[in-house]
């Protein structure tokens, strides 16, 4: 095993950018890392370069990983060295609570051994869509009026404890410092009202997918997702920054949303999430 230093991430985000979508998340924490984007993680491979694990976990030497909630992800292409680089104290701490996310289902058996190998519980949170665009051409422009695209901005740190509130899971410390953090360093944008409060908004997670999409009951029915949504997309887009978003499985009107602006799936494919040692 290895654990990757700067200029071998960098070879790791052009390796994983030949198997999107399947890579995207751990993608994203790359194209992320190496575009001095705010991270807590460090990278670990079973072999290199010709990797078939790439695992990224909390570094205990970094600040933000005491201030976020302790997060593992990986991207796999061999599932029995998987298993082994799991079970290892070295790669991954087994003694405290953790959220493995944005992760293949195929894997979830994977981890249902391993977690009982090692005698924690594991509990699934949520599956959902990968949806991606391909490319600028893909992109849909919706019709709104000028007077509406006048209203949208960046959130600003101000802002930061209402997204905390309604972000379904936030509404506690851990979500406030990450919400904090990617207003301050990731693309995002909302719409305000007459009095310059958001009323919708989006932004940016730290793997450089788009999240968090959410408008204030009352001013729901009135096209903002889909302005913030291809905003949103515009944005990346001209920072060069990939483009995708995970939806989860039940949330019809969001999916239908995102398809609607030219995004797309593969329909075989499912990002799951999953809490362990709760």
């Amino acid at each position: 095993m290895k654990v990757l230093q700067k200029d071998e991430i960098k070879i790791a985000e052009s390796i994983l950018q030949k198997d999107l979508p399947k890579s995207f998340q751990v993608y994203g924490f790359l194209y992320a890392y190496n575009r001095s984007k705010p991270s807590n993680l460090m990278f670990i491979v079973d072999t290199w370069p010709d990797f078939k694990v790439i695992i990224c976990q909390p570094d205990p030497e970094n600040n933000l990983a005491l201030e976020w909630v302790k997060k593992i992800t990986f991207y796999c292409k061999d599932e029995q060295i998987l298993k082994k680089m799991l079970l290892k104290d070295e790669v991954v701490d087994w003694s405290s609570y953790f959220i493995v996310g944005g992760i293949d289902s195929i894997h979830t058996l994977t981890l249902k051994e391993v977690s009982s190998n090692r005698q924690v519980s594991y509990k699934p949170m949520v599956s959902t869509h990968l949806l991606y665009l391909p490319d600028r051409s893909s992109l849909i422009t919706p019709v709104f009026d000028s007077a509406l695209e006048s209203r949208v901005s960046p959130l600003s740190p101000s802002h930061v404890d209402l997204v905390n509130q309604t972000w379904k899971f936030g509404g506690h410390e851990h979500g406030y410092n990450k919400i904090k953090v990617l207003v301050s360093n990731m693309p995002s944008c909302c719409i305000t009202d007459d009095q310059g409060r958001p009323v919708s908004w989006i932004l940016s997670y730290e793997y450089m997918a788009m999240g968090m999409l959410y408008t204030m009951p009352e001013h729901r029915r009135k096209g903002y997702a889909k302005v913030l949504v291809y905003t949103m997309a515009q944005t990346l887009l001209n920072q060069g920054y990939p483009v995708f978003c995970f939806i989860e499985e039940e949330n019809t009107v969001s999916f239908k949303l995102f398809k609607s602006l030219g995004f797309i799936e593969d329909p075989s494919y499912r990002v799951v999430w999953a809490q362990l040692n709760l």
